[in-house]
C-alpha cells in the first residue's frame, strides 16, 4: 500500500473519530437571559369601573296630577331655584254623586246655622260687656263717695271681667264656625275653582324648580303623562363632582391602604386621569364569574381628582379602566418572574456562571408587573435564565439566544 493511500485512510479515520466525538459532546443550550436589576416597583390591582356623579338629585312628583311635556332636555344646564324643570297640573277631585252632594249641602246649611248662632251669641256678649262696663264706672264713683261698700265694688269688677271673657269666647266661637262653613263650602267647589278660581281652564299651578345647579342627567319620560305622588321625574347632577365605582375580590380589598392613589386609563380621552380611594364598603357581595365560580367581591368608590377640563366628555355611567396602586418602593432588587421555579418549599433560579448554568436558591418578596422582589440569594447584575426547561441542570453549558 502506497504512502498516499495510507495517508488518505488515516485522514478519513481521523475525520470520522472527530465527528463522533463532536456528536457525543454536550452542546451549549441556547437560552433567554435577563439581568437582576435594582429600581422602582409598585403593586397594582387592575379593575374596570363605572363613573358616577356624586350625590345626584332625583326629583319626584310631590303630588298626583298631570305632568306636562318636560320643559328641559337631557344635557341642559339648570340653575338652583330658577330653572323650571317640571310642571304638574294637580289631579281633579272625584266628582260627587247625588247623595254625596246632598250631604255636602246639608253640611253647609248646618255650618251657616252655626255661624248665625255664634253671631247672635257674640252680639249678646258685647251687650253684656257694655252693661258691665257702665255698672263698673258708676260703682267706682259711688265707692269714692262712700255710698257703697268696697266689697260690692269688687263683685262688680269681677262681673265685668267675666263679661269680657264671655265676649272673647264668643268671638273665637264665631271664627270657628266660619272656618267650618268654609270647609263645608269647599266640598261643593268645582274642580277648577279648587286649583285657582282665576286661572283659565287647563292652567298649571305647580312649577318644580331645580333644587341644585348642574345638568339634567336623565328624564323619566319626556312626554306629558299622568303621575302619582312620588313618581320619578328627572335626575340632576354636577359633572364636576365625579366618582368611580368598581368592585374587586375581597382578598385584594384587604390589601388596599386608605386613600390609595389610582390611575384611570382607556377612558376615551387623551392621557391618564388621577383618582383617590374614598371608601371601601364594609360588606362584600357574591357574584358568579363567567366561569361559573362564586366570588366574594367588595365595592370601592374613588374620587376623580383630575380637573374637569382634563376629562372633558366624560359623563355619568361611562366605563373606565383603573390601576389601583397598593404599594410602591423606589429601590428594590428584582428579578423577572419568568426566571423563578419551584425548589422544594422555596424558589430558585438558574444563574449564568461563565458559560455554565448554576442552581441558586432565592428568597423572594412581593410581586408586581412580572417582576419579583429579591430578599436574598442574588446580586444586582447577575444573569438568570428565563423560562428554564427541566432539562437544564447544574453545569449545563449555556449560550445566549439571539
Amino acid at each position: 500500500m502506497s504512502i498516499l493511500r495510507k495517508l488518505g485512510f488515516g485522514l478519513v479515520a481521523t475525520t470520522l473519530v472527530a465527528a463522533v466525538v463532536w456528536a457525543v459532546m454536550p452542546q451549549p443550550v441556547p437560552v433567554d437571559l435577563a439581568a437582576v436589576t435594582r429600581g422602582p416597583m409598585q403593586g397594582e390591582i387592575l379593575a374596570q369601573g363605572v363613573t358616577r356623579v356624586r350625590a345626584p338629585h332625583a326629583i319626584t312628583a310631590p303630588i298626583t296630577g298631570a305632568a306636562t311635556r318636560s320643559p328641559v332636555d337631557v344635557g341642559d344646564h339648570v340653575i338652583a331655584g330658577q330653572t323650571v324643570v317640571a310642571v304638574i297640573q294637580p289631579a281633579e277631585p272625584v266628582l260627587m254623586d247625588a247623595r254625596t252632594r246632598a250631604q255636602a249641602e246639608a253640611s253647609v246649611t248646618e255650618a251657616q246655622a252655626a255661624v248665625a248662632v255664634a253671631q247672635s251669641n257674640l252680639q249678646q256678649a258685647e251687650s253684656g260687656r257694655v252693661h258691665a262696663e257702665r255698672q263698673l264706672e258708676r260703682s267706682r264713683s259711688l265707692a269714692e263717695g262712700g255710698t257703697i261698700p268696697r266689697r260690692m265694688l269688687e263683685d262688680i269688677e269681677a262681673a265685668y271681667l267675666s263679661a269680657q271673657q264671655t265676649l272673647d269666647a264668643a268671638r273665637a266661637q264665631l271664627d270657628l264656625t266660619r272656618a267650618a262653613l268654609a270647609r263645608a263650602e269647599a266640598q261643593l267647589l268645582a274642580p277648577q275653582a279648587l286649583t285657582d278660581p282665576d286661572a283659565p281652564p287647563g292652567a298649571c299651578c305647580l312649577q318644580i324648580r331645580a333644587p341644585q345647579s348642574g345638568i339634567v342627567l336623565q328624564i323619566s319620560d319626556q312626554n306629558a303623562r299622568l303621575v302619582q305622588a312620588g313618581s320619578p321625574l328627572l335626575t340632576i347632577g354636577d359633572l364636576a363632582q365625579m366618582e368611580i365605582e368598581l368592585d374587586i375580590l375581597s382578598p385584594d380589598a384587604v390589601a388596599i391602604p386608605a386613600g390609595a392613589q389610582a390611575l384611570v386609563e382607556r377612558w376615551g380621552g387623551a392621557g391618564t386621569l388621577e383618582a383617590r380611594l374614598r371608601r371601601i364598603d364594609p360588606a362584600a357581595f357574591t357574584r358568579v364569574s363567567a366561569l361559573g365560580i362564586e366570588e366574594q367581591r367588595v365595592r370601592l368608590r374613588l374620587d376623580l381628582i383630575s380637573p374637569p377640563e382634563d376629562r372633558a366628555g366624560l359623563g355619568d355611567g361611562f366605563r373606565v379602566h383603573v390601576r389601583l396602586i397598593v404599594w410602591a418602593d423606589d429601590d428594590l432588587l428584582q428579578v423577572p418572574q419568568a426566571a423563578l421555579f419551584r425548589d422544594g418549599d422555596g424558589w430558585a433560579v438558574l444563574l449564568r456562571d461563565g458559560d455554565r448554568a448554576r442552581h441558586q436558591r432565592v428568597e423572594i418578596g412581593r410581586h408586581a408587573a412580572g417582576q419579583v422582589e429579591v430578599l436574598a440569594g442574588l446580586e444586582e447584575g447577575a444573569q438568570v435564565v428565563l423560562f428554564p426547561a427541566s432539562s437544564l441542570t447544574e453545569g449545563t453549558k449555556l449560550i445566549a439566544r439571539d
